[in-house]
């Protein structure tokens, strides 16, 4: 492709730390952490057409993130979703990198997709802010935390910016695409171009913790599990409440057993300690994660998976 659109692949590149003529112009995409989230952003940034690299210091979980891209963009063939050529484009723009130099070194666009730890975030932004060429932009795939925060601890704050991606990512059309304090115009413009070259739907935010959905989904998970803690209901019963009256795709339970109760009550402590009680974290909740019952990665969670399997 040749366009020089914001945020679309195309347009001229200049060496390492340079800048370009077209300052907005996405060309190779890095992602760092080749996790669920890294592999699915991988799979829509190459669809989308960016040369795409995946980052991970464990090559076992590049490989389980290739091979996890390859089953998806088979069954996208399958159901017509995809068409048999773009599937394999989309695996030859993707390639696996094992240090930040060989990630970063040429990025135009560089998603850290790493666990939602705001000090691991931080560090990871700090050691890429050298390597990374002066033209890039740094996003950050946090459900929750402070896009700002993270940007003041590089060099560069207005090329930060978040855009949260929900799993399944080669599934779910949203992107929250959040401003922090210092985020440039610039930086916004690019990002909003880049979810929908992805073929997403962006929704712009201004930093404010928890952004719009995990806001309003920790309350439901977390009210979920006072009625649970109550015996208003099974769990089951909860879930199939939630999606036929409600019209949710996924109940409140079946979806924490995906994303995590690990990660959820992480995300329920954060809010809690930043807007108050009203997020404060249900007991059962704080239970299930004590005693390691996180949910599918676990084997067990609200239900039980490895009974099911």
């Amino acid at each position: 492709m040749s366009s020089t659109a914001s945020g679309v692949p195309g347009g001229d590149r200049d060496g390492r730390g340079s800048a370009r003529s077209d300052d907005r112009a996405v060309r190779r995409v890095a992602v760092i952490g080749a996790g669920t989230m890294g592999s699915g952003i991988a799979q829509v940034a190459a669809l989308g057409g960016y040369e795409t690299v995946l980052q991970d210091v464990d090559q076992e979980a590049i490989t389980r993130a290739r091979q996890t891209i390859e089953r998806n963009l088979a069954r996208g063939v399958e159901r017509g979703k995809v068409e048999a050529a773009a599937a394999a484009a989309a695996l030859d723009r993707i390639t696996g990198a094992a240090t930040f130099d060989d990630a970063a070194a040429n990025a135009d666009l560089i998603i850290e997709a790493v666990p939602e730890d705001i000090r691991l975030k931080i560090e990871i932004l700090q050691q890429l802010d050298p390597i990374a060429p002066a033209h890039a932009i740094f996003a950050t795939n946090t459900s929750a935390l402070s896009v700002t925060e993270m940007a003041g601890a590089i060099e560069r704050p207005d090329r930060v910016i978040g855009m949260h991606f929900f799993n399944p990512v080669h599934v779910m059309r949203l992107i929250e695409v959040v401003r922090g304090l210092q985020t440039s115009d610039a930086t916004c413009e690019t990002a909003v171009e880049v979810a929908r070259q992805m073929r997403k739907e962006p929704v712009e935010i201004n930093e404010s913790p928890g952004f719009v959905t995990t806001r309003i989904n920790a309350l439901i998970g977390n009210e979920a599990f006072y009625m649970l803690q109550e015996g208003v209901a099974e769990a089951r019963d909860i879930d199939r409440a939630l999606k036929l009256g409600l019209n949710h795709p996924m109940g409140p339970f079946e979806l924490g057993d995906l994303v995590g109760l690990d990660v959820r009550l992480s995300v329920l402590q954060f809010l809690h300690a930043k807007l108050g009680d009203k997020y404060r974290p249900c007991p059962l909740l704080e239970k299930h994660v004590r005693a390691g019952r996180l949910g599918r990665k676990t084997g067990r969670g609200v239900y039980d998976y490895e009974r099911e399997d």
